[in-house]
């Protein structure tokens, strides 16, 4: 995040990635705000701006006996929130959260994938389904899709196997030597299809939130997935500018 964005929305930022990313626990109880606003480095004030600012997006609940993470919050890590994750920590889930990978082919894509990795007629893709959950609840159905001759330098891009998918993208930068410099997500609303809401333990035609992302280099695109979420959750971004436009 910019060291031009408010204080206050730093400090929300730094403790919203600590509940996202498990060290927060749901049901936790928060520092004192006096012993959180010194180990932040703000005033009290600034850190009651950004526990209000936390507590509008549903991360966390105060009360006469304190400030707890939400037990089961309504919100979701975005393709940036999990993207970023894995760049930061190594693995793309969250704590208590698990992953299925339920297919990993080498296939001819379909036509607008194709045109995403710039393929010409008959070129393959590495494809990948898989879902994510949290205890009985399913959090995300995706696909996600790479360049065939990744499967050449990272083997487990094509594996099922538990254990080896949650963190193939530092593996791939650090197999290609390509790095990540920039995404996009793209998010709409639409009703579930039979597939989408057997994974998500939903009726067909139930309201669902879905997406589709992609992050390249200069060399072209290194992932493309696209992925939907129970209508329940909720999901936010947080975004600076550097400079006016």
């Amino acid at each position: 995040m910019s060291h031009s964005t408010p204080p206050y929305m730093q400090v929300a930022e730094r403790i919203r990635r600590r509940i996202l990313d498990g060290d927060l626990a749901e049901g936790a109880k928060l520092p004192a705000q006096r012993e959180l606003a010194q180990s932040e480095g703000v005033a009290i004030a600034t850190l009651g701006r950004a526990l209000d600012h936390l507590q509008v997006e549903g991360y966390i609940t105060t009360s006469r006996r304190g400030t707890f993470v939400a037990n089961a919050p309504e919100v979701a890590p975005s393709a940036y929130d999990r993207i970023t994750r894995v760049l930061r920590s190594g693995s793309i889930l969250g704590e208590g959260e698990t992953m299925v990978v339920t297919s990993a082919d080498l296939v001819q894509p379909p036509l607008y994938v194709a045109d995403i990795f710039d393929l010409q007629p008959g070129d393959q893709v590495v494809r990948r389904q898989w879902h994510t959950g949290k205890g009985k609840q399913r959090l995300m159905l995706a696909v996600t899709w790479y360049p065939a001759h990744f499967a050449a330098s990272v083997p487990e891009l094509l594996s099922t196997a538990p254990g080896k998918s949650a963190n193939l993208l530092p593996r791939i930068q650090e197999a290609t030597g390509r790095r990540v410099a920039a995404g996009r997500d793209d998010i709409h609303g639409r009703d579930a299809d039979e597939r989408e809401a057997n994974f998500l333990g939903l009726r067909t035609g139930s309201p669902i939130l879905a997406g589709a992302h992609r992050l390249w280099d200069d060399s072209g695109v290194i992932e493309y997935g696209e992925w939907c979420l129970p209508y329940r959750l909720v999901v936010g971004y947080e975004y600076s500018f550097d400079a006016a436009p």
